[in-house]
Parts: structure tokens; sequence; C-alpha cells
């Protein structure tokens, strides 16, 4: 039986659809994806819906055609995968935006500010998810941001306080999910990058926080998260700040206690101690074998290497295979070729 295959969250653009990534373009978008993204709505209002339909279901058929078992969505409407769904919150406001260094000192950018208590508005992903789940019979995975690292990621000019803010995320990102389940979803992915940044807070709080987004969510629905290490400014930058290696294995036993069933690490761009993976007896890990943002292919041998080490550690039923994160930065031709090797390898490990 061969390994599953998926992807992590982003996915390259077509290129008719002109929302900007904040990893790409001029540094107006970069280090301000608001005014960037907002600028697009006013221009491109009257045909962003069918534009972004489109699109989105045209990378879904492009996964699954590489074999990809549980697609994404692309995130394809998606300027930000963070304020995209902040802009669906109330106590946030995004017309006053404040310079912050987020990620451990890693980023800086203009991000709204926090005025208000949070609470969720009118449920949006479950459209997101029909559109895409409508062109295939593989379970489409949805991603959300994660409590820790919405917070990272806007200034706090109201609670005062990380633990009480990052409670008050996971209760609206709790809505969401549940509205996600209630349209029919079954794999349902939080993201959670900053708990490798910041290993003390998610073993403090923030942990207890990602179950919060969970409550509620049945058996039946795969309750996922991502923990990544760090993105890069651009492709090929291998001197950009990373995690401490040391992360995963301080969060691998808390995790696996937690009311989760997968967990997504990176090991493509900067490889584990594979011994790790033992310190997962209950939980599902998915492991990252590609590179998101090095512009070389890995081989299938390489790849195919990658997972019998892993398989040596962890039980074949609870390993899966997918790209270290998001997938936005490469061009679709590296993408392509690098997902093809990534499933070829999967499906020859035994």
């Amino acid at each position: 039986m061969a390994l599953l295959t998926t992807t992590i969250g982003s996915y390259p653009k077509p290129d008719y659809v002109p929302v900007p990534d904040w990893f790409k373009g001029e540094s107006t978008i970069a280090n301000n994806p608001t005014e960037a993204y907002e600028a697009y709505l006013r221009t491109h209002h009257s045909e962003v819906e069918e534009l972004l339909d489109r699109a989105t279901r045209e990378v879904v058929e492009e996964q699954v055609r590489m074999g990809i078992s549980i697609p994404t969505d692309g995130e394809i409407r998606r300027e930000n995968y963070i304020h995209y769904h902040c802009r669906h919150l109330d106590g946030i406001d995004f017309s006053h935006l404040s310079t912050k260094t987020m990620r451990t000192g890693s980023w800086v950018g203009a991000v709204p500010t926090i005025v208000g208590p949070i609470r969720a508005k009118n449920v949006f992903l479950p459209r997101d998810w029909q559109t895409a789940q409508s062109v295939t019979n593989r379970p489409v995975k949805m991603t959300l941001p994660g409590p820790m690292t919405i917070t990272d990621s806007l200034v706090d000019g109201f609670y005062g306080d990380d633990k009480q803010l990052g409670q008050a995320f996971a209760e609206a990102l709790n809505t969401e999910i549940l509205a996600l389940v209630e349209a029919g979803c079954r794999w349902i992915q939080v993201d959670e990058p900053l708990m490798a940044r910041e290993p003390e807070k998610a073993l403090a709080y923030g942990v207890e926080n990602l179950e919060r987004c969970f409550f509620g969510v049945p058996k039946e629905v795969t309750r996922a998260t991502h923990v990544c290490c760090g993105y890069p400014d651009k492709v090929d930058n291998e001197n950009y700040p990373k995690a401490s290696p040391d992360s995963y294995f301080r969060l691998a036993a808390p995790l696996d206690e937690a009311e989760i069933d997968t967990v997504s690490i990176e090991d493509a761009h900067r490889p584990n101690d594979l011994s790790l993976l033992e310190r997962f007896n209950l939980t599902r890990v998915i492991l990252g074998v590609i590179a998101i943002a090095r512009s070389r292919v890995e081989t299938v041998e390489e790849i195919a290497t990658t997972l019998q080490k892993a398989l040596s550690h962890i039980d074949k039923s609870r390993l899966m295979v997918a790209p270290d994160c998001g997938l936005g930065m490469l061009e679709r031709d590296i993408v392509l070729q690098k997902l093809k090797n990534m499933v070829e390898a999967a499906n020859s490990v035994g």
C-alpha cells in the first residue's frame, strides 16, 4: 500500500489571477499586503469571484492529476493566509496599519490592529471548500491560520494578554471549523508555524488553544496541524532564520497527546534526526520531503531514501508525505516536477 500524499496549503496561482501574494512581487506587496489586496479588489471586484473559482478548481484538478491523495484549495483567494481569515473577524481594524517585527525578528511588515473583542462574522470557508471539492472525489483539505500565529501577525491594541487573545482566536476559528464540518469537509488543518519559533509559549498555552480550535469536531474528521520552521523571503535563499532544531523534539509529546489526529513537520530544508518520529505514538505524521523555496528538484531516489529512513521509526499506517510547506513561492513547472517525484517516491516505498 502506497503512502498517502498531500500538499500543505498554497499553490502557484494561475497567471490570470492578479491577487498578490505577500511573498512575491514588489516590496509594497510584501511589506503591505493589505493595501495591495484592497487595491486589487477595487480594480477587479466585478470579476473576482469567477476568476478565483476557476483558478481554485484548476489547481485542485492539477494536484489530483499529479496523484496527490489529499489536495488543498491552493489558497488561491488568499493574499496572505493570515489576513485573509482576519478580514472575516470582528475586532480587527484594517484601515490603520502598524509596523511590527514578527517571527522572532525574521519578518517586518505593516499589519492590522486589534481594537475590540475577536468574534467570527458570517462563515466563509464552506463556500471556498465546496468550490474546491466540486471537481474531485478525493477529500480536499482546508487550512486555517492558528491562534498563536495570528496573534504574532497583528498588533494587539485591546487584550494585552497573548493567551487570552489566542483563546478568542481559537473560539472564532472553531466557529469556522464547525461550519466546514457541517458542509461536509473531512480534512481540516490549523497552521501554527509560531509554535516552532516560540516553543515555550506553545507549551504554556498554544497547544491548549489549538485543541480549542477543534472543540466539538467529530472523530470522522481529520484534525491536523502544520508546524513549519521558517519561510525565506525569496527562492534559493538558504541563509534565512529558522526555528531551533530542538523545537520539534520539545513539541512532539504534547502534540501527540493533544486532541488532534495529524501533525505536519518539515524535513527537506533542514533535515531532522528522524528518531523524532518515535515520539509520535498516537498521531499520524505528515513529513515534508521537498523544499518549497529551493529551485533544485529532489530526485525520486533521494525522497524514497528519506521515507525508508522514516519508516524505521514510525509505522507505515501513520506516515504521510508532503512538501515542507506551501508551494506558492515556486514556479509552476518546478512544482510539477517536485510533486511528480514526491508521488512516485511515495508509491515506491514498501
